[in-house]
């Protein structure tokens, strides 16, 4: 019987460590598995309209007048990005990570910024007009620059312009 009782403890402590070997042992992160990297790459005039581009890497990557009008930008991550004299009409880049980044003289008519992350950028002579900056995270210098020429509505979102801005 001492035996049974051996070979019962025995296979309970196997499984039990072949369970913890499992729970514990590291696993690849397949969220990151189809997300394309752009990063410090130079993108000068490329065309991506009308692209899906939802997730994409842009960090510090070379974007001078580019083309990103009506493209999904979701989420993108355009850190330290120079997009001088980009266009981005129409693009959607809600929850996008658009820190550090240079958008002089960018073309951003009714681009979707809802809920983006646009700290430390700027944005001289770029074009706002019904460009929807709702909950996103401008520095307030920025703000009370943009809402200087802050105009028109967005038309997918229907949101003014100043009002996303908070403009008084």
């Amino acid at each position: 019987m001492n035996k049974i009782w051996q070979k019962l403890l025995s296979l309970f402590l196997i499984l039990l460590l072949a369970g913890l070997w499992v729970i514990l042992s590291p696993r690849p992160a397949f969220a990151q598995i189809n997300t394309i990297n752009y990063s410090n790459i130079n993108l000068e005039n490329r065309d991506f309209a009308n692209t899906d581009l939802a997730g994409v890497t842009f960090v510090a990557a070379e974007m001078r007048g580019t083309n990103f009008q009506g493209a999904n930008l979701t989420n993108a991550i355009f850190t330290k990005g120079v997009l001088l004299k980009a266009n981005l009409e129409g693009a959607n880049l809600t929850g996008a990570l658009v820190d550090r980044a240079t958008l002089d003289g960018a073309n951003l008519k009714n681009a979707n910024f809802t809920e983006a992350t646009l700290t430390s950028s700027r944005f001289y002579d770029a074009d706002i007009t019904g460009a929807d900056f709702t909950d996103a995270l401008i520095d307030r210098y920025q703000v009370s620059l943009l809402c200087e020429k802050a105009d028109g509505v967005n038309p997918v979102t229907g949101v003014a312009t100043r009002d996303s801005l908070g403009c008084k």
